[in-house]
């Protein structure tokens, strides 16, 4: 597995990988013995990188990670987060200084690890300057319980001004063919700007651009995509295109469709690293695949304009939940 760098000297695999659907979000879940061992396979194929949260369970994805990656903890990076008031629902923020501290030492309990590799704030806390989350997690790194700090889904403001306070590592935002928004809002040209890593969350648009789900898909229940207006079955049929320019793509390059939107992904920035996630050992051998098909400059300029031409439809998500992106 070839390496990048995150920041200013966080490396990791090219390719990363998102625990989340191993057991929280998605209607088919994994038993924690089933997640360690799909863990510990990413391992053996050469990930070094691994995303979790508090909020993913709640709590046993962390644990899961945690005892899966115990015996290779010095060969590993885990990356969690904080920002959310369990107690009171999904949705509920709270970044206080207070709470960012007592979710720190609880990460470091449930992932049993002496340090956390990499901490987000997982989204923009309105109620608290970003100045103090910054403050607060500089203070976690001198006290050797965080080492990189990290922020997802913010604004450009907002991670210059925390930026200031305390070097911010990684930015983690959904970017893949499909949500581009990156492009356009000024993240990536930040990124450019101060030396910050990018990673991209739902590099498979939530697999929507494997070519695995159509508008005919019946999404079980529990499934959170179910919710989110680009997966209705009228937005799905018309969002099919793209999966349609994925597969000419994907026979030109003796690849798949989720290898050509990952490579794309990967020829984007040198310090973009996608964190595909998956609870298939075939589907994570797959995704690793893609960092391994090369994109030309024709290629690229190719599929970027085949791509423009067409119109994604429907949100990525619903409006409370795009009320706390870009703040």
């Amino acid at each position: 597995m070839k390496m990048r760098t995150l920041g200013q000297g966080l490396e990791v695999s090219a390719i990363g990988f998102g625990c989340m659907g191993l057991n929280h979000g998605y209607a088919t879940t994994m038993t924690r013995d089933e997640g360690i061992t799909l863990i510990r396979a990413a391992v053996e194929r050469g990930v070094t990188f691994f995303d979790t949260a508090e909020v993913y369970g709640p709590y046993t994805n962390e644990e899961m990670v945690g005892a899966a990656l115990a015996p290779v903890r010095d060969r590993v990076v885990i990356a969690t987060k904080f920002g959310f008031d369990i107690g009171k629902g999904m949705g509920a923020l709270d970044s206080r200084p207070e709470q960012i501290r007592r979710v720190a030492d609880a990460s470091l309990q449930r992932l049993g690890v002496e340090q956390i590799d990499l901490f987000y704030q997982h989204r923009v806390d309105p109620s608290v300057p970003i100045e103090d989350v910054a403050g607060t997690v500089k203070e976690l790194i001198a006290e050797g319980k965080v080492k990189h700090f990290g922020l997802s889904e913010p604004g450009v403001d907002t991670a210059r001004r925390a930026h200031a306070v305390q070097p911010v590592t990684a930015l983690q935002n959904e970017y893949s063919l499909w949500t581009r928004d990156v492009e356009s809002n000024g993240i990536l040209a930040l990124c450019d700007e101060l030396g910050i890593g990018f990673v991209p969350y739902s590099p498979l648009g939530r697999g929507f651009l494997t070519g695995a789900i159509t508008s005919a898909t019946k999404l079980e229940d529990g499934d959170f995509r179910a919710n989110l207006p680009r997966f209705t079955p009228d937005a799905l049929a018309k969002n099919t295109a793209l999966v349609d320019l994925l597969k000419r793509i994907a026979a030109e390059k003796d690849g798949t469709p989720a290898q050509i939107a990952i490579a794309w992904l990967l020829a984007q920035r040198p310090w973009i690293v996608p964190i595909p996630g998956t609870t298939k050992l075939h589907r994570l051998e797959e995704n690793l695949g893609g960092a391994d098909v090369i994109l030309s400059p024709d290629d690229l300029a190719a599929i970027d304009a085949a791509a423009r031409a067409i119109p994604i439809e429907g949100a990525r998500y619903p409006a409370p939940l795009l009320a706390v992106t870009g703040r």
